[in-house]
């Protein structure tokens, strides 16, 4: 079987230029997140996948070679009629006109707001994506995250060329154009499945949409348990000593995206200063790994604070084997994000053999897991003062934050493995789960 994985983003190198990563490290070096995750999970299922992506940077399809997965990525230029949207709309992804096309009067206000509902659905050439699906023959088509103009054309053209078409959730919820309101129902009806790992997501589902039961398959974003081994100690005081941390500190690790309100870095920022204050002359360090669009605004709020005991590596890392370092040194993994799909950071900090302390945004409860069986604790979305207390208990219990860290690892391995989550897709994609 062939899948074809479709990205959401618009042009590719709009989430590539925000990260700071150019093409060639795109396809030469990156590896995880949801896009290769799925890439190794389907392929140790004996699945074929090609990851499309759109931009305007090429002429013509182009294809390339993944060089750590050797998957093939195929790059559709961008439709003309959303290159010439995209001049008046310099960011189509924004809520506002305002923020999309800048302060407009008159006329030019109008014509604004039109092309801004409509180049979520420009974006996608379907002409050349359904050449290019037949070229690669592919069986299915699998989209990122269904609430997104991009699925419903999908869905369309499968319907056109007879594939099934199936989206996945990892973290959208939301709608940018008004098109999408009456079009999405009529897609999620028409698609194939939807692969969910979150309880709440899929409860939103079943509540809005009516999508029933049989539609839905919860199933968990995979992530290759070999490059993410457990930490021993002499593994810790290694990675302490390349970071010129002292042994006897208690540290907690956070990595990722720099997108302050999503990613709850704000409250991660007001938690730590809690921390911080409630535990003087002790030697606490809050190691951050990662850039972004707010980067700028995160150094702002954490001001006085990043000289001293907070590491921050403020660049966009792919190498498994830095992020793991960064892993070793903590004691715990702070995971503050107001809203995520199925997010794979936390998982990455469990394998690494560390508890969890998260906010409560959907996907979090079913990361970690509920009961005697939980690899950490989950506090309230944006409550800086219930992250800090939780945080604070762990760095200040050793054997408490060991025990959880244990058990953070076993739940990786039963339920997080390329070869689970594969057989899992395999048989939802090929329709033989239901």
């Amino acid at each position: 079987m062939t899948v074809a994985l479709i990205d959401w983003s618009h042009l590719l190198e709009d989430f590539l230029d925000n990260l700071g990563v150019s093409f060639e490290a795109f396809r030469n070096e990156m590896t995880g997140g949801w896009m290769f995750g799925y890439v190794e999970a389907l392929r140790s299922a004996g699945c074929r996948t090609v990851l499309f992506c759109v931009s305007a940077r090429v002429a013509q399809a182009t294809r390339f070679a993944h060089a750590p997965t050797g998957a093939t990525i195929c790059v559709l230029p961008a439709p003309a009629g959303y290159r010439r949207a995209r001049l008046r709309i310099p960011n189509p992804y924004a809520v506002s006109l305002a923020e999309a096309a800048g302060e407009l009067r008159g006329p030019r206000r109008w014509l604004a707001a039109l092309l801004k509902e409509l180049s979520p659905y420009l974006a996608t050439p379907l002409r050349a994506l359904a050449r290019e699906l037949r070229r690669e023959r592919c069986d299915v088509i699998l989209c990122q995250d269904y609430e997104h103009a991009r699925f419903d054309a999908c869905v369309l053209l499968g319907r056109l060329q007879r594939l099934r078409v199936y989206g996945t959730f990892q973290g959208g919820n939301g709608q940018l154009s008004r098109f999408e309101r009456p079009l999405r129902p009529l897609a999620l009806r028409a698609c194939s499945g939807l692969v969910v790992g979150s309880t709440v997501e899929a409860d939103r589902l079943r509540r809005r949409y009516r999508v029933p039961a049989c539609k839905i398959a919860r199933i968990f974003n995979p992530l290759d348990l070999r490059l993410w081994p457990p930490a021993d100690r002499s593994d810790r005081d290694l990675a302490r000593s390349a970071l010129g941390i002292p042994r006897a500190a208690r540290v907690a690790a956070w990595h990722g995206r720099v997108d302050l309100h999503r990613k709850g870095l704000d409250v991660l920022a007001a938690a730590w200063s809690a921390v911080r204050r409630a535990r003087p002359g002790r030697d606490l360090r809050l190691l951050l790994l990662g850039t972004g669009r707010d980067a700028a605004a995160l150094r702002a709020l954490l001001g006085g604070d990043l000289d001293s005991g907070i590491h921050w590596i403020d660049r966009y890392v792919n190498d498994r084997e830095v992020i793991r370092r960064h892993l070793a040194a903590a004691d715990v993994y702070a995971f503050p994000s107001r809203n995520e799909g199925f997010p794979v950071a936390p998982v990455e900090a469990m394998a690494c053999g560390l508890p969890v302390v998260a906010a409560d945004a959907p996907g979090v409860a079913d990361v970690l897991g509920e009961g005697d069986a939980a690899a950490g604790m989950i506090v309230p979305a944006g409550d800086a003062a219930a992250f800090a207390r939780a945080l604070g208990s762990l760095l200040d219990d050793e054997s408490l934050s060991a025990g959880l860290g244990e058990r953070a690892r076993r739940r990786a391995e039963e339920r997080f493995s390329h070869q689970s989550v594969g057989r899992e897709l395999r048989a939802f994609l090929s329709g033989d789960a239901r």
